[in-house]
C-alpha cells in the first residue's frame, strides 16, 4: 500500500533569499556578502530516495557553510537552487526531468546579472548532481553569465570531481576543495547509494523509504559495470533497473553526518580564501573550525 506523505518534506527555501525580503537582500549586498548557489536536478533516486536528493543535500551544506563563514566574519546569503537540469544517465527513469543545455546557460546568464544588478560581487557554487554534461552546462552558464555582469563566479568541487568532468585546474572560475571527502566502498557507490541513502536518512528522515531499504541489495559493479552505467538512458536502464547504483542497506546516519561535517570544511574553507582575496575579509592563513 502506498503510504501518505502529504504534507511531509522540507523547504528548498529553507535560509535562502527567498525568505528574505527585499531591504534585508539589499542590505546584505551593501555589506559586502558573499552569494552561494546550489546545483541540482530532480531526478529519480532509486525507490527509496525522494527526486529532489541532489537539491536537498548541496542546500544542507550551504546552510552550514553560511553558518561557518559568518563565524570567520564572512556575511553570505544563500540562492534558491538551481534544480532543473540534465539527466543523461536517468533520463528514461519516470521523474527524471531534462531541459535542453541552451535553456539553462540563458537563464543561469539572467540570474548572475540579477545578482550583479542587486549589487552582489562574488557567487559561489556547489553541486549535488554527477552527471558531466550537467555540470559542464552550468560552467558554461556561470562563466558566460560572470563575464556579462562583470562579477566573479566560482565553481566549487573537490580535486576529483572535476578531473572526472574534465575541468581545467587553471580554470579561474573553479576553486578546487583541498582534498576529497573520504568515501571506502568495496564496490562503486555512487547514486542512491550506501553515502546518499546515508545522508538522507540522517537529516531527512521523513522523505525516506525507510521500510523500502533493508530489501535493497547491493548492485556490486565495478569500473566497467559504472563505465556501462555512465552511458546512461537505456545502458543505465539495464544496468541499474532498480535505479540505484550501490548499497543502500548498508547506510548509517552516522556516516552522513560525518560526511557533511568534512564536506562543510573544505567546502568553507575554500570559499573563505577566495572571498578573503576579493576583499571579504581580513587575510588569515588559518583553517576554519567549527
Amino acid at each position: 500500500m502506498t503510504q501518505d506523505r502529504s504534507g511531509s518534506g522540507y523547504s528548498i527555501f529553507e535560509g535562502t533569499i527567498a525568505d528574505m525580503t527585499y531591504p534585508e537582500v539589499r542590505d546584505a549586498a551593501r555589506r559586502g556578502a558573499v552569494v552561494l548557489w546550489g546545483f541540482g536536478v530532480i531526478e529519480q533516486h532509486g525507490p527509496h530516495l525522494p527526486l529532489a536528493t541532489d537539491v536537498y543535500l548541496p542546500q544542507l551544506l550551504l546552510r552550514r557553510v553560511k553558518g561557518v563563514l559568518a563565524k570567520t566574519g564572512i556575511a553570505s546569503i544563500i540562492m534558491p537552487p538551481f534544480y532543473w537540469g540534465i539527466n543523461g544517465v536517468t533520463g528514461l527513469f519516470p521523474g527524471s526531468f531534462e531541459v535542453r543545455p541552451s535553456v539553462m546557460v540563458e537563464l543561469m546568464i539572467d540570474l548572475v546579472k540579477s545578482l550583479k544588478k542587486d549589487g552582489f560581487g562574488q557567487v559561489f557554487c556547489v553541486s549535488g548532481h554527477g552527471d558531466a554534461l550537467h555540470n559542464k552546462t552550468l560552467l558554461d552558464g556561470l562563466k558566460r553569465g560572470a563575464a556579462e555582469a562583470k562579477m566573479e563566479a566560482y565553481f566549487v568541487g573537490s580535486p576529483d570531481f572535476f578531473k572526472r568532468l574534465g575541468f581545467d585546474a587553471a580554470d579561474p572560475h573553479t576553486i578546487a576543495t583541498a582534498r576529497e571527502v573520504e568515501r571506502k566502498s568495496r564496490f562503486v557507490d555512487v547514486h542512491a547509494g550506501r553515502f546518499e541513502t546515508s545522508s538522507m536518512r540522517r537529516y531527512f528522515p521523513d522523505i525516506v523509504r525507510q521500510d523500502v531499504i533493508a530489501g535493497l541489495k547491493p548492485t556490486e559493479l565495478g569500473p566497467e559495470g559504472l563505465a556501462e552505467w555512465r552511458k546512461g538512458q537505456r545502458f543505465a536502464l539495464n544496468v541499474t533497473p532498480d535505479g540505484y547504483l550501490g548499497d543502500p542497506a548498508a547506510s548509517d546516519p552516522q556516516l552522513g553526518e560525518e560526511m557533511l561535517d568534512e564536506q562543510t570544511r573544505l567546502i568553507a574553507d575554500a570559499i573563505a580564501t577566495k572571498a578573503r582575496r576579493g576583499g571579504g575579509a581580513a587575510p588569515s592563513s588559518a583553517p576554519i573550525r567549527f
